[in-house]
């Protein structure tokens, strides 16, 4: 009895430890408290002065409790493992990326910071199943959402941009207005799939939804709204799998073609669409800096300027950048260009292999599994792959969106590798 009293009390504290590590991955809310509330209109020496040495003491921590709970399961992590090269690849690509990075020093502790993501992503991947990880979201985005709200209301100083060209913005528990945003339309998705498989209780996911929905409109995150909306309209789409090949394949094509014209409408109106909701063509001076990032891209095409070592400083690489576009952004502002100035085109081509092979999974476990939560790989990925058209969050550490995507790409390997393995012994 009291071994499974025991047993009971672990999986219990199992739970929160990831409920709790997927906020503190989301970027909140200890780098706000820790900046005094800077953001946007702050002194940029206040920002910078900032000791991050506790949160990184709190990363190395979880790096190490997810190494044991790997360890004490090692068969499982193992097969895991074994499911999806492209992740480890890239792993590998990072750490070694230091041999011939612009700045080894800042190459070598942030690849064993990626690498100690991934493992905290290898393990909940390994440990629980794709319902079990959205339950476990949305225990975390609900947290999320109440915290924001208080600090907003109790200390606006903190939850909403004080100053600046977005002042009056709401941010919760985030530095930035943008990331609540992208955090919330995250959330909102999570609670759209909880409702549609909640049977009892619905009113948990629902609120949840408002809520998220409520926040990310106070954040005023424009793009954050247009990718949560798009993402949401392709659940009809996605939906058309589950159809019997004779009705699903004319409505992929008619959707395909009213796509395609679609798009060609939103390229051919894109300055008037873009004016309308307060955005100005060059996506506020990003696509002026890309020609200059593809620039630089040319000079080290193959194997890139080593991870996290191209935007640094006025002596790194990203400085011609900054010169020449004339503004000092952290980024591309764009997930794929980031992802090919650290890995080259060596790591952006896997990177694009394991993520057109995660999305045929996607595809395939949707038709399989009866479940709306099926839907959240693909979900996942669109919204993922809409965020980094115009920010830059593919394949970053201590970061939610890298690690979410460990874990959707390992949890739809393992479902995938069932499938078949039931299909050869029906067979």
């Amino acid at each position: 009895m009291n071994y499974i009293l025991m047993n009971k009390y672990l999986q219990i504290a199992e739970r929160w430890f990831v409920i709790l590590s997927l906020i503190f991955y989301s970027s909140g809310p200890l780098p706000l408290i820790l900046s005094g509330g800077a953001g946007q209109g702050i002194d940029e020496e206040t920002v910078v002065s900032i000791d991050y040495t506790l949160p990184q003491t709190i990363f190395f921590i979880n790096y190490l409790i997810s190494l044991f709970l790997l360890i004490i399961r090692w068969r499982k992590a193992t097969y895991t493992l074994s499911k999806e090269p492209t992740i480890w690849l890239l792993m590998v690509i990072a750490l070694i990326s230091v041999f011939w990075s612009f700045n080894p020093q800042l190459t070598r502790p942030r690849s064993i910071a990626l690498a100690g993501t991934s493992l905290f992503g290898l393990y909940v991947a390994s440990r629980f199943s794709i319902r079990e990880q959205i339950k476990l979201l949305g225990w975390s985005f609900g947290i999320i959402v109440v915290m924001s709200f208080l600090l907003a209301i109790i200390i606006p100083y903190y939850g909403t941009m004080a100053s600046g060209i977005h002042a009056g913005a709401w941010r919760g528990i985030y530095v930035h207005k943008n990331v609540l945003g992208k955090i919330m339309g995250l959330s909102g998705i999570v609670f759209v799939l909880l409702s549609l498989d909640t049977k009892q209780k619905r009113w948990y996911p629902l609120v949840g939804l408002g809520l998220s929905f409520c926040l990310l409109f106070l954040s005023k995150s424009s793009s954050a709204m247009i990718n949560f909306l798009t993402a949401i309209g392709t659940i009809p789409l996605y939906n058309t799998l589950r159809w019997r090949y004779h009705f699903m394949i004319p409505t992929i094509i008619a959707t395909v073609i009213v796509g395609g014209g679609l798009s060609l409408w939103l390229n051919e109106n894109s300055a008037m669409l873009l004016g309308s909701i307060g955005k100005d063509p060059t996506l506020t001076g990003r696509t002026e800096m890309w020609p200059f990032i593809m620039e630089m891209i040319w000079k080290q095409p193959w194997l890139g300027y080593g991870y996290s070592a191209f935007w640094n400083d006025w002596d790194s690489p990203g400085a011609y950048v900054w010169y020449a576009a004339r503004w000092t952004s952290p980024n591309s502002h764009n997930g794929f260009l980031d992802l090919w100035l650290d890995f080259g085109l060596v790591g952006l081509i896997i990177f694009l292999l394991g993520f057109l092979q995660t999305s045929l999974r996607g595809l395939k476990y949707i038709r399989v599994d009866k479940y709306w939560a099926s839907f959240w790989g693909l979900l996942y990925l669109t919204y993922l792959m809409l965020g980094n058209l115009t920010e830059s969050s593919l394949v970053a550490r201590n970061d939610i969106f890298w690690l979410l995507y460990i874990t959707i790409s390992f949890s739809l390997a393992i479902n995938s590798s069932k499938t078949d393995e039931m299909s050869i012994q029906k067979s």
